[in-house]
């Protein structure tokens, strides 16, 4: 933290299936998740542009009876094993119906709301107003407008609701994660 208390650091913040891997749902069948070679150079990109690398993502299959938190977590060591430039792997095991009731609620982690992002920004001191969210749906970009960042929406197909809201526009869009890293490198304050 810079002197005077500010927040300096910067980060990005990834959503995992269809952001980071191809977008299989309910998958923690560490067989099926293949990490793009241009995945690893995206990261080492933004890497090398002095951002702090975040997963967050919404894991409610946990909540749904369809795989434990401790199969989620074997996933999250995985990935930050596999992929050495990520600096943290939050995820939410919450959904508002489901079978595992300790699971079954509505939180303030699970985006659309912020609040794994707001978790983070405390433990780095991360400088939001200069970080930035990539995500495959509007619930990514919606939690990375309410809490303060700039956002891409990857325009890969995986949309389904198109809700229209304050927070659902996204500064940015692109196709892939390369051209995500092309805007964010391009970005001047």
């Amino acid at each position: 933290m810079a002197l005077g208390g500010k927040p300096t650091e910067k980060a990005v913040f990834l959503d995992k299936d269809g952001t980071l891997v191809e977008n299989i749902p309910y998958n923690v069948d560490l067989n099926k998740v293949k990490v793009p070679d241009s995945t690893r150079e995206a990261l080492r990109a933004l890497k090398g542009l002095g951002f702090k690398l975040i997963v967050v993502s919404n894991q409610g299959g946990i909540a749904l009876g369809y795989f434990t938190i401790q199969e989620m977590e074997k996933v999250r060591e995985w990935f930050m094993e596999k992929l050495k430039s990520l600096d943290d792997f939050y995820f939410c095991p919450h959904k508002t119906s489901g079978k595992v009731k300790k699971f079954v609620k509505d939180c303030a982690c699970r985006k659309p709301k912020p609040g794994m992002i707001l978790e983070a920004r405390e433990k780095y001191q991360l400088d939001l107003k200069n970080s930035w969210v990539i995500g495959d749906v509007l619930d990514d970009v919606e939690a990375g407008k309410r809490a303060g960042c700039r956002t891409i929406f990857l325009d890969a197909g995986n949309e389904r609701e198109w809700r229209k809201g304050k927070f659902r526009q996204p500064d940015y869009k692109a196709k892939n994660l390369t051209k995500a890293v092309e805007i964010i490198s391009n970005f001047r304050r």
